[in-house]
């Protein structure tokens, strides 16, 4: 049946064609000639019309074989959109991964937005970035020297699980220990990133220029940051992705943190866009595996 409609409208199509190119090519004639050819059209034209009427008539008139109206063919369902994932991004000071990661949702490479910064100096670079986004902010933990009211660890669960909705934690430039139960909030959904080749130059200490000045020291001829899901103890989650760069012989710390960090502003925002998209399986050892979106 549905065959059959479609065929009888293709005809109507073909049948209306052929009608408009008669009537554009009528050579010029006598005026009698030309009334006979007025009327013929006016003839044509009824027909055509009279045959769209009855082919729309047949296509909302379809009834499948239980007697209800089937759907037209290659009806595309209209759904609800779903709400992105939501990040809560931890800092400490100016926030470049941060910012990094921001931008590559603004482009759509990650599908994800940030809910929540969290940060233990609540004046450090990354929070004011925040707040001129218009991102919440959330101070964790309370600090010693006082200034700022805080969160305990109950409640920045709390603030992420219940109020933010929070599906997954990033941690970019954060320095302090994250604490058990917050790690234990979000299994296989909490990322870091370091600025070396884990395992080594890590730990607690190890971070920023300090890695850097580590790894100068050491003679070693790679470098490279390292992302990492989050356990309770500094940098010794499961690796997730690395990117290699060179250390040369007259490197300064300052050489080799622009470079490693010009990677890390690559690899963090592939490797968050990889967790929200469900890219990432775990081997039966533990080790975790980011796919390519391609």
């Amino acid at each position: 049946m549905m065959w059959s409609v479609k065929r009888h409208i293709h005809k109507v199509h073909a049948e209306n064609c052929t009608f408009f190119s008669h009537y554009s090519t009528v050579p010029q004639c006598s005026t009698t000639s030309r009334i006979q050819n007025i009327g013929i059209l006016n003839k044509s034209l009824k027909q055509c019309l009279k045959n769209v009427v009855t082919a729309n008539a047949l296509d909302s008139s379809i009834i499948s074989s239980t007697g209800t109206k089937s759907s037209p063919p290659n009806l595309v369902e209209i759904t609800t959109p779903q709400k992105l994932p939501s990040l809560a991004v931890f800092v400490s000071g100016s926030g470049s991964n941060f910012k990094a990661i921001h931008a590559a949702i603004l482009e759509g490479k990650i599908k994800a937005e940030i809910a929540a910064v969290v940060s233990d100096v609540p004046s450090c670079g990354g929070v004011q970035y925040a707040q001129a986004c218009g991102i919440p902010t959330l101070t964790y933990p309370i600090p010693k020297k006082g200034g700022s009211e805080g969160l305990n660890v109950e409640q920045i669960v709390e603030a992420l699980k219940v109020k933010h909705s929070v599906d997954y934690v990033i941690l970019a430039g954060y320095l302090k220990l994250i604490p058990s139960s917050l790690v234990a909030a979000y299994p296989r959904a909490m990322l870091n990133i370091h600025p070396g080749l884990l395992p080594s130059f890590g730990g607690k200490g190890m971070y920023g220029e300090r890695v850097h000045k580590a790894v100068v020291a050491s003679g070693v001829r790679f470098t490279g940051p390292s992302v990492h899901f989050v356990d309770e103890e500094f940098d010794t989650g499961a690796i997730l992705a690395q990117r290699v760069v060179p250390v040369y012989p007259t490197d300064t710390a300052k050489d080799v943190a622009a470079r490693v960090l010009k990677q890390e502003h690559v690899v963090y925002p592939e490797a968050v866009a990889a967790l929200v998209d469900g890219r990432i399986t775990w081997r039966d050892d533990g080790i975790p595996i980011m796919w390519s979106a391609h």
